[in-house]
């Protein structure tokens, strides 16, 4: 009998599934966690980029504004000698100026400022003004066009031309009036001089709308009388101050000023500046200053004498300086988040294959080239990687705005490619003909490791981790190349080291103790068990390189801030300090109270008098800092603030009529000895010896200054007046607000206010406001987060390979009398020692790295001080970054454990199962 065709119709419309959508629906968990996988890494990829940026623009702006608008504009001068100027011309030049700007700079919204102002100050001759101590006060002649709006009349009219031979008309600030004594219609006449009589009748009192504004920036004296000191010897007090002057009497600002000064002053808009186009903005600056724009717009406006100065040249070049020296400091903790991400997609891509080994080799045997099936594995890596990929590159965008995109977009192609490729590279391998194991093979890759690894060194400790031409990936990568060193090193030593214990474990009763630590000691706890030739060193680098970078990152941090501390002390003398006024003691109720302080440590009272000579020094005769206070007191003063160290000792009385002991600064004697020296001090000469030589006072801030250091008891003796302290140091964490009130509750009225009073926590707090280092410190925990998520999740992925194998084997212990809490014990037995083992080996590693690398770091740019190169090793942040970590390995350990080692035995056991 005819069998019947076939329905030719149906057999053409059925169409097979996809592979792609089969295999997705296939196995739906491990897509999405793929997916999750690749979208967080994209996210940081993408996310650390941005947050470089908007931190760098960040200290770039706060540095510049800092600085305040003076700095930070451009100024245009021209003299009288060059032509005289009218109104209109002032403004034509002005309009030159601005119209070559607006290209890779723009000024501030506060506007420019323009007009005249006379060279020199008049001595004023008229009787009944303020003299506090007999000297004339001096006054500027100013025309400020725009003065009216930034100023208000409170008295008489805006001052005009006048008749010929009239006084000038002139505005005073009502503060300046007040302090002159100078009221509305009171004719101002200049000291006599060559020139003739010259006379200004003040016509207006006004007061400015916002003293604070930009617009009286560098016009000083104009809003009030400023109290100046004569240049002689003794110096004396003076009031100077500034009148304005009209549009009509422009002419006659030269007459009275010896000379007239025209001036265009234009701020630049430091708020947009942005650091990757700093270098643009210096040449253009540097153009307007001395390049084709200066003379372009001297030409311009018929003036040969303009001159255009600015400091923002020297702002931009310590800018760039100190985010050079940021950079590579900031870029260690990315540098750790990128090495772990790399080895977690390398053991998900191992996992995979593992998963469809044999699924690959199946379709190979069944006529599918490797072409082929890798070309499938792409399509099916780009329907999950590559929309995970493009929602995270957005999202960062959205969540960290800053204009640029290059750099971000740059890492998340290359992060989303190595989710893309990671599998389909470990299934061309795997469906390649097998290979022997090779030792020589493997030896070689570790000898390029290790040869990298001291070549990285060797230039750090050469070159620093901030070089002139930028950021050093090698030198970046000098730690991350030590973790990956310990780690190959770790992994060889990692079977002797475990073996050891499982040996004695061995010889105890019960199993379970040493067949975990058995299995963790041939690689079964890292993945590697079971005769697969699982990379167990995988698991290892992650760990290490995530506690390494940790640990020097943490190490640099705790530096930073001891530095900052160092540096605090030292400008202050120690973290409190009371200086009374020149010629002034403090008082005995005072040094009683501060001494009495909660918190205060260390207090030393000193007599501090910078008038003095010693005689007959290397130095001749040299003017010289005594300081007289307690040797005991001093001594751990002197330790605790890192200048100036000596033993106390050294300071003990001698005999009645010998010369007084005393410490010497290097630059005054080579060597102690018991050469005499006169010292003059107040009128009173003493026999000194230089007991010691030392390298500062606490007393004084820097090294530079020629001291003597004397005890007090015998000084006092000798010299009675120096048992009145005038300083006061101490250690302790008092605040500012509590001395001073104890200053203003011990102390006259009358002297008081002159009390200056400083402690080392407002010098940190200072420091510490440096977005520079807020950027470069948020940067490096972040990437510590997403390095120990990284290195968890690696952790994860190593015991989830070994799952099928583990869990089989407790199957069939169970089968035998394994109880579950035993299985859950086996199972940490197994896995502990990994995540043990990387934890103490990256903090020695991580040590290591502080030993061999940290003379070469300078820590001056996060600090916000010039401090010598060094990092300070302490065990604290190296034992918390691994403690940690191994903690959070643990955890995870822990809880994959309580859920595999609770499977039921009939799941385990079912034939043909391969998970």
């Amino acid at each position: 009998m005819t069998r019947p065709a076939p329905d030719t119709a149906r057999v053409r419309g059925h169409r097979p599934a996809s592979w792609v959508r089969t295999r997705l629906r296939a196995a739906p968990l491990s897509t999405l966690l793929g997916a999750a996988l690749a979208f967080v890494a994209v996210l940081l990829a993408a996310a650390l980029p941005r947050a470089v940026d908007r931190g760098a623009d960040r200290a770039l702006r706060s540095f510049l504004h800092e600085q305040g608008p003076g700095p930070t504009s451009l100024v245009a001068t021209a003299t009288s000698r060059g032509g005289p100027m009218t109104p209109q011309d002032l403004d034509s030049v002005l309009a030159a100026l601005r119209a070559r700007t607006g290209g890779a700079f723009r000024l501030d919204a506060s506007g420019p400022v323009h007009g005249a102002r006379g060279v020199k100050a008049r001595d004023l001759a008229t009787p009944g003004l303020d003299r506090p101590e007999g000297v004339d006060p001096r006054l500027t002649l100013v025309h400020l066009p725009e003065a009216a709006a930034h100023a208000s009349l409170v008295a008489g009219r805006w001052p005009g031309g006048g008749e010929p031979g009239a006084p000038l008309q002139v505005a005073l600030s009502r503060s300046a009036s007040e302090t002159l004594g100078a009221p509305l219609g009171t004719v101002l006449d200049a000291a006599p001089s060559l020139l003739g009589p010259l006379r200004a009748e003040v016509v207006g009192l006004y007061d400015a709308a916002d003293p604070a504004d930009v617009y009286w920036t560098d016009l000083p004296c104009l809003n009030k009388a400023c109290q100046n000191l004569t240049p002689n010897s003794p110096p004396k007090v003076y009031w100077q101050t500034a009148a304005l002057v009209g549009a009509d009497g422009l002419d006659r600002i030269g007459s009275w000023g010896e000379g007239t000064e025209f001036f265009w002053r234009l701020p630049v808009d430091t708020g947009v500046l942005r650091a990757d186009r700093l270098p643009g903005v210096a040449r253009e600056i540097a153009s307007f200053v001395t390049g084709p724009t200066a003379s372009a717009l001297s030409a311009a406006v018929e003036r040969p004498d303009l001159r255009i100065s600015s400091r923002l040249p020297e702002l931009f070049r310590r800018a760039e300086a100190r985010q050079q020296g940021a950079a590579p400091l900031a870029a260690i903790g990315p540098a750790g988040v990128a090495g772990v991400a790399v080895v977690v997609f390398c053991l998900a891509a191992a996992l995979t294959g593992d998963r469809r080994g044999a699924e690959l080799r199946l379709l190979s045997a069944r006529g599918g080239s490797r072409r082929s099936l890798v070309g499938r594995l792409l399509g099916e890596g780009a329907v999950t990687v590559l929309p995970a990929a493009a929602l995270a590159a957005w999202l960062a965008v959205r969540l960290l705005p800053t204009p640029r995109l290059t750099a971000s977009l740059v890492a998340a192609s290359a992060v989303a490619l190595l989710a893309l490729l990671a599998f389909p590279v470990r299934a061309f391998v795997l469906l390649s003909a097998p290979r022997g194991p090779s030792p020589r093979r493997r030896l070689v890759a570790e000898s390029l490791v290790l040869a990298a690894t001291a070549a990285a060194v060797v230039e750090v400790r050469r070159r620093g981790v901030a070089t002139a031409s930028g950021l050093d990936p090698l030198l970046v990568a000098a730690p991350l190349l030590l973790a990956l060193s310990g780690a190959l090193l770790l992994a060889r030593l990692q079977p002797a080291l475990v073996g050891a214990p499982a040996r004695a474990a061995g010889r105890r009763p019960g199993l379970v103790g040493f067949l975990g630590l058995a299995r963790a000691a041939r690689g079964g706890g890292g993945g590697a068990g079971g005769g697969r030739g699982r990379p167990s060193v995988l698991p290892l680098i992650a760990l290490m390189c995530a506690v390494t970078t940790a640990g020097f990152g943490a190490t640099v941090l705790g530096s930073v801030d001891s530095g900052r501390l160092q540096v605090a002390r030292q400008a202050v003398g120690g973290d409190l300090r009371i200086a009374a006024p020149a010629g002034a003691s403090l008082t005995p109720e005072l040094i009683r109270a501060a001494n009495a302080l909660p918190g205060v440590r260390t207090p030393v009272p000193a007599w501090v008098e910078e008038d003095a000579f010693v005689f007959g020094t290397d130095r001749g005769s040299p003017q010289v800092t005594v300081v007289v206070v307690d040797p005991v007191a001093y001594a751990e003063l002197a330790r605790a603030v890192g200048r100036g160290r000596f033993d106390p000792a050294l300071l003990s009385g001698g005999a009645p009529g010998a010369p007084l002991p005393a410490l010497f600064s290097s630059d005054l004697v080579a060597r102690a000895g018991d050469q005499a020296f006169r010292l003059r001090v107040r009128g009173e000469e003493l026999q000194v010896r230089a007991a010691a030589v030392v390298d500062g006072t606490p007393a004084l801030s820097g090294s530079g200054a020629a001291t003597l250091v004397l005890p007090a008891a015998p000084t006092a003796a000798l010299a009675p007046h120096v048992s009145s302290p005038n300083h006061w140091f101490a250690l302790g964490d008092t605040g500012a607000e509590r001395l001073e009130e104890l200053v203003h509750a011990t102390t006259p009225a009358a002297t008081a206010g002159h009390v200056v009073v400083r402690t080392s926590a407002d010098i940190v707090a200072e420091l510490a406001a440096d977005p520079l280092q807020h950027a470069a410190g948020r940067l490096f925990w972040a990437s510590v987060a997403g390095a120990a998520g990284f290195a968890v999740l690696a952790v994860l992925l190593t015991l989830v390979r070994a799952a099928p194998e583990r869990a089989a084997l407790l199957a069939r212990l169970r089968t035998m009398g394994l109880r579950p809490r035993q299985g859950v014990a086996l199972v940490l037995a197994e896995s502990l020692p990994l995540a043990l083992v990387a934890a103490f080996g990256g903090g020695l590693v991580a040590a290591a790295a502080v030993a061999l690398l940290g003379p070469a770091v300078d820590l001056s740019a996060l600090i916000g001080a010039q401090v010598p190169a060094g990092l300070r090793p302490t065990a604290r942040p190296l034992l918390t970054q691994a403690l940690g970590l191994a903690a959070v390995a643990a955890a995870a350990v822990l809880a994959e454990a309580a859920i595999s080692g609770r499977r039921q035995i009939s799941t385990e056991l079912r034939a043909g199962d391969q998970r």
